[in-house]
């Protein structure tokens, strides 16, 4: 029996004239975090939105948690929860009352506590009653991801959720992704940050003009590559090498996320 929380075949999309996605192949393993990692225009965005039923693919099948992103939305939409690359957060509220807001919309009992809790969880409490306005970009994407996990879904998707962060506030992300995956939770990472793939993914899959060109994890992609020899000891690639040397030259940038 199959442990793959998310699985892809044969993913396709186009918009008039432009390939998107062109056959694309992937599972997700359950309780891992697996990174999505392509240049600008790579399509990292669109496979996240048809994996979270906001547009339908041409042709193919995905599945998450065994529920199929075409035939039953409803169902899918029920173990999933989705941050896209700009925080969605109200800067006129608390911390807080973000998260009781949310808890109310999911109908879930003692939103206070779902608050409370999560607060406590992302190192916010004695932010909590600050109007969200006057956080800093990295307790605003923390508060951001935090609203995203009322309810406790079973697999969540970050699109891009470092962009636009000082060094500092990208730690604390990685810090609270890597918390996710340990308390059992899917992680799917759209990323065009080498670095951030590499401390954070199980599996790194790279995405490149529409079709997925190398999957594995860190040790089996730095395989792809001979280590190179300085001064006599060998000096593995990084995943920054691997990924120029398996994309090669500059090509004609798509404009579709």
């Amino acid at each position: 029996m199959s442990n793959a929380a998310i699985s892809v075949k044969g993913l396709k999309k186009s918009f008039k004239d432009l390939h998107v996605l062109r056959g694309v192949d992937f599972e997700v393993q359950k309780g891992s975090i697996f990174a999505l990692l392509g240049s600008n225009g790579a399509g990292k965005t669109t496979v996240v939105r048809i994996l979270s039923t906001l547009l339908k693919a041409d042709a193919g099948t995905a599945t998450v948690q065994g529920v199929d992103v075409a035939t039953n939305p409803l169902g899918v939409r029920e173990k999933i929860s989705l941050t896209g690359q700009f925080a969605a957060v109200d800067e006129i509220l608390s911390g807080r009352e973000n998260l009781v807001l949310v808890a109310k919309l999911r109908h879930l009992p003692d939103a206070g506590k779902v608050a409370d809790d999560l607060l406590a969880t992302f190192r916010l409490t004695d932010a909590g009653a600050r109007k969200v306005g006057t956080y800093s970009g990295g307790m605003r994407r923390r508060l951001d991801i935090a609203m995203s996990l009322v309810g406790h879904p079973e697999v969540i998707y970050l699109d891009e959720p470092t962009t636009g962060l000082d060094p500092e506030a990208r730690i604390e992300v990685w810090d609270v992704i890597k918390e996710l995956a340990n308390t059992g939770t899917t992680v799917l990472l759209t990323t065009q940050y080498l670095d951030e793939a590499e401390q954070l993914a199980d599996r790194i899959a790279i995405l490149h003009e529409g079709r997925i060109i190398a999957n594995g994890t860190l040790a089996e992609l730095k395989k792809l590559l001979p280590a190179a020899k300085v001064e006599y000891v060998e000096k593995q690639p990084t995943l920054e090498e691997i990924f120029l040397t398996l994309i090669g030259p500059s090509s004609t940038k798509e404009n579709a996320a």
